[in-house]
């Protein structure tokens, strides 16, 4: 089956990604993207830490290493040749307890069998050898884990798709997909376009596109924001790279930890609260129907019930700055309040099953001509590239297609 015309929906970087991929495996195909916002990547992608995570956590073996292992190397590739700053400034995993240090060796276990370049434990005493700073009994080094600037990377992905002749359309807001025998209408401030191919990658509002475009109400998207605190000018030598918590399997959120950025400067968080608001980047802000709809969702209260004392975690970093520094102070005890102003914001799309489970897995619906991506779970800006090539070969499949390159 040909596909002669082809249609993105979400300007975010994996659906970019997707676009630059079909454009490379599809020369012949018209690919355009609807973005609503006036620009690319302005929502998940433009308002993270800029993490390239090398591939420590996952099961090995499985899709989402792979896809982290592949992705690091696409990306590392990419910002070489569009000269967008890739910095390897190193991780430490810092274990603050025998326990701690258990689960932390199970993690250097996962990212050897990942293929994790220069992995290795660390003593308390070496800690200090690659952050004087930082405190704890034992550490996870990840030398080759990297900072880089996700919206140049979204930008220069554009470029890809727009210079051999597709299409980005901004502010263009795609209110449903409407599938019929021979072709796939794309409804957009009060047009429809017909396409023979239409691939949804809408993030914070996935599952809504999927559900008015006839798919299943599950999963859905709660979002969570995470707040960060910026460290002021004079004390970013106070952290040289990337320090972390040991993830704690119980729980879904990680904690605060501290992250230097592209632009050097160092921030601590995120936190994780529920958002009352999909888009609501900016403090106060309230979207009722976004809030009714989180809170009215029983798989929510599930999800609440069953994570209390990871909420009242949270809950103390969201209403005061001391406790969201605490957290921060456990590795670098030198950080004070007084050294922290508040910094910006994120929202993350967050899928949650009915039963108030997290939707840790790709979730891919549609049909042959429609394809949703509903979940790309962390990490998704990483594995970027990689999961633009999954999700193509998955999507040309359907299509009986072949994969050129």
């Amino acid at each position: 089956m040909s596909v002669h015309k082809t249609a993105i929906v979400g300007g975010g970087i994996i659906g970019l990604a997707v676009a630059r991929e079909i454009v490379r495996n599809a020369p012949d195909a018209e690919v355009t993207v609807f973005e609503k916002e006036t620009a690319v990547g302005t929502h998940q992608t433009g308002h993270n830490s800029g993490v390239v995570h090398a591939g420590l956590y996952y099961e090995p073996g499985s899709l989402k290493a792979a896809l982290c292992r592949r992705g690091v190397g696409l990306l590392e590739e990419f910002t070489h040749r569009h000269d967008i700053r890739y910095d390897k400034c190193g991780k430490l995993v810092v274990a603050q307890s025998t326990e701690e240090q258990v689960r932390l060796g199970g993690i250097h276990e996962r990212a050897v069998a990942n293929g994790v370049p220069g992995i290795r434990m660390i003593s308390g005493e070496e800690i200090r050898d690659i952050e004087p700073n930082a405190r704890g009994l034992a550490a996870l080094h990840s030398p080759e884990t990297a900072i880089v600037d996700y919206p140049a990377v979204a930008r220069a992905l554009a470029t890809e798709i727009e210079t051999p002749g597709g299409t980005v359309r901004l502010g263009r807001r795609v209110t449903r997909i409407q599938e019929r025998s021979s072709e796939v209408l794309v409804h957009s401030d009060g047009s429809a376009e017909s396409f023979d191919l239409v691939i949804a990658c809408a993030g914070l509002q996935s599952d809504r596109l999927a559900v008015s475009s006839g798919e299943a109400a599950y999963p859905r998207i709660v979002p969570f924001y995470g707040d960060y605190f910026v460290l002021d000018a004079a004390k970013t030598d106070l952290v040289n790279g990337l320090i972390y918590p040991v993830p704690d399997p119980k729980y879904p959120f990680l904690g605060v930890h501290l992250t230097r950025t592209v632009d050097d400067t160092v921030v601590l968080g995120p936190n994780a609260f529920l958002s009352f608001g999909r888009e609501a980047y900016r403090r106060g802000r309230i979207s009722f129907p976004d809030t009714v709809s989180a809170i009215g969702f029983p798989g929510f209260w599930r999800f609440a019930a069953s994570n209390i004392p990871a909420a009242i975690r949270e809950t103390r970093t969201a209403f005061s700055t001391r406790s969201f520094v605490e957290q921060a102070r456990a590795y670098v005890p030198a950080i004070t309040t007084s050294d922290v102003h508040r910094g910006p914001r994120g929202v993350r799309a967050q899928a949650m099953n009915r039963d108030g489970s997290l939707e840790d897995d790709f979730a891919i619906s549609g049909t042959a001509r429609t394809v949703h991506v509903r979940n790309a779970p962390s990490p998704g800006a990483t594995s970027a590239l990689a999961i633009a090539e999954h999700i193509v070969r998955e999507a040309f499949g359907r299509l009986d297609m072949p994969i050129q390159r």
